[in-house]
């Protein structure tokens, strides 16, 4: 009930952000979020005992976000930043771990947000599809899984994840693009669509994994819990970090 108390209540924001508000105020959401993932992200780096990357993971992050044209600066000043602080570090042992973190933690989140300014310069469309091809992908993960779920497909690092879920993620994020590309993307055809779907939630389920493993590593089951039913932000979006740098890239490299 809690989980979908807590989608009824965030979704409309988001798709409203997305699909009819001012571009700043959708920037504005935007930012929160990466923030509030980051945040988590930074909290699950402590549990591996190298301390939080600190605020200027916030900083870089929110300017590879955010500046109007080639973030790779930014991101290159914070990693020689990064290295400069491991520098100070008084374990040199936990330093430069923690330097990489959080270089890794800009490009995982904040990078993969950019994704999403980027695909709304497109079209409004264009990222109302990445978001909602994965939010249905994961409920029907979810919901399938949980009901007819038998052959573990990651014990290790996700033991609740199962095959038969991860088809019926597949199938219904299929069946989404199909349905939603060749009807509100001009020029767009069938085929293109259903590579597009299957790509976008291939990518999605391996960024839940590579989330899963995270934590794993970590010893932490969610997150964070601002999110009641779903955990954490990160463990809402770990699947669009991924989708939305892989349709992106379809689109900016293959057309």
């Amino acid at each position: 009930m809690n989980r979908i108390l807590t989608a009824v209540l965030v979704a409309p924001l988001i798709v409203y952000a997305v699909g009819w508000a001012h571009f700043y105020f959708f920037l504005a959401v935007l930012s929160a979020i990466a923030v509030l993932c980051y945040y988590e992200y930074a909290e699950i780096v402590a549990a591996y005992g190298i301390g939080k990357p600190g605020p200027l993971g916030y900083a870089a992050g929110l300017g590879v976000l955010l500046v109007p044209r080639e973030p790779e600066f930014v991101i290159v000043l914070a990693a020689l930043f990064a290295l400069v602080l491991g520098l100070t570090a008084s374990d040199l042992a936990k330093g430069f771990p923690r330097a990489a973190a959080l270089l890794f933690g800009v490009i995982y989140i904040f990078g993969s947000w950019r994704m999403a300014i980027l695909l709304l310069e497109r079209s409004r469309w264009w990222l109302l599809f990445a978001l909602l091809l994965n939010w249905l992908g994961d409920s029907a993960a979810y919901y399938v899984g949980r009901r007819l779920g038998r052959h573990k497909m990651a014990p290790i690092v996700s033991p609740k994840k199962s095959w038969e879920g991860a088809v019926a993620s597949m199938a219904v994020s299929t069946i989404f693009a199909a349905l939603y590309l060749p009807r509100l993307i001009p020029g767009m055809t069938l085929g293109p669509a259903i590579i597009l779907g299957v790509a976008g939630n291939f990518a999605g389920q391996v960024g839940d994994l590579a989330e899963s493993a995270l934590k794993r590593g970590a010893g932490v089951k969610d997150s964070g819990n601002m999110l009641p039913g779903h955990g954490g932000w990160l463990d809402r979006v770990d699947s669009v970090l991924f989708s939305l740098p892989m349709i992106y890239a379809l689109l900016r490299w293959v057309g």
